[in-house]
């Protein structure tokens, strides 16, 4: 099977098997854990904030960011195609008592203007706007990588209103590797970052969020209440220590691969799909044939041993990640051009 449904498929190298199998370990709801220790101030650095915090997942790394940042009764903007608003089973509103406000941006891309219009004013009958989420790269836009002079502007009018802004970073190195950004850069404007080890990274388990030192001791006292607290985590931290160290710049290869895909399937008369949005290692097409939906398309593909994920009626998406190889991606284009020609 060439598994293209999600880059979060990957298995542990042997590498990186070894350096779990050896890592120094202790009791991390101590604090004592070395090697989680280590993860954490190496996250703490890469991303300019002052500390940082091992979780067993990115949901919960968003929500926990939205626990410490709220209150219940408040209110969140995000984009309507937000991870945190679709794939995290309203945790937001079960967990931390926070309404969320999502508006429609342009591929996942919420413009300064349309956040300054969205944030409630102090009439009463309104839920007080405490917290602005942006996501980077964004998932269900594509891969696409939220502008960097956007993100500056949104942050401007966040001091404005004194309003908290939560970077979801999943995939932030990504953004890095097409930008040429540094991830440091991207998380200053924001007050707390969370980035995943196990999608692209290649990691088995876990996320990190980074913030101040005073949000973070806050963190770690919900990441317990949320039963993330775990004890010889190290053996999973050196995973992710492994995954930073070796498997950052080789993303470059997972965006050549999507725009190999995006490429040839902008050629087959079923589909569509605007090269141009084609940014990271995310390829999302439509499908414009009537007689055809994503399920038909996702089920022929499955018929042929390649994995692919229906997004809608009429939206397939396919991801790029280290465990492919060009003859997958060969072979991937040749069927797709055998069947939809």
């Amino acid at each position: 099977m060439i598994d293209l449904r999600s880059d979060t498929v990957t298995k542990p190298s042997e590498a990186m098997r070894r350096v779990m199998m050896t890592a120094e370990v202790g009791d991390d709801v101590f604090g004592e854990d070395p090697t989680v220790n280590k993860l954490q101030d190496t996250v703490a650095e890469m991303l300019g904030k002052e500390a940082a915090l091992f979780v067993p997942s990115g949901t919960m790394g968003n929500q926990i960011c939205i626990r410490v940042h709220t209150a219940h009764g408040q209110e969140m903007i995000c984009d309507w195609n937000s991870h945190v608003f679709n794939y995290e089973a309203g945790a937001a509103s079960a967990l931390a008592g926070v309404q969320l406000k999502p508006i429609v941006g342009q591929d996942g891309i919420l413009t300064a203007e349309q956040i300054q219009a969205a944030i409630s004013d102090n009439d009463i009958h309104h839920a007080e706007t405490r917290l602005i989420e942006l996501e980077n790269t964004h998932n269900r836009g594509g891969g696409i990588v939220y502008p960097i002079e956007e993100i500056r502007k949104i942050k401007t009018i966040a001091e404005r209103h004194k309003i908290s802004l939560h970077l979801d970073g999943a995939r932030l190195f990504n953004a890095v590797l097409y930008s040429g950004i540094p991830a440091r850069e991207y998380a200053r404007h924001a007050d707390s970052v969370m980035v995943c080890l196990s999608k692209g990274l290649g990691a088995p388990v876990g996320s990190v969020i980074a913030g101040t030192k005073p949000f973070i001791d806050k963190a770690r006292c919900v990441r317990k209440m949320y039963g993330g607290g775990m004890r010889q985590a190290g053996i999973l931290a050196a995973a992710g220590l492994y995954a930073l160290e070796n498997n950052v710049q080789r993303l470059e290869q997972d965006h050549r691969w999507a725009q190999q895909l995006a490429t040839a399937i902008a050629d087959l008369r079923p589909f569509t799909i605007d090269l141009s949005k084609v940014h990271t290692n995310i390829v999302i097409f439509t499908i414009t044939d009537d007689r055809l939906n994503a399920d038909d398309v996702v089920a022929e593909l499955e018929s042929r041993h390649i994995g692919t994920l229906a997004f809608d009626k009429k939206r397939v998406r396919m991801v790029t990640h280290m465990d492919l190889c060009q003859e997958d991606i060969d072979r991937t284009i040749k069927i797709l051009k055998e069947i939809y020609s």
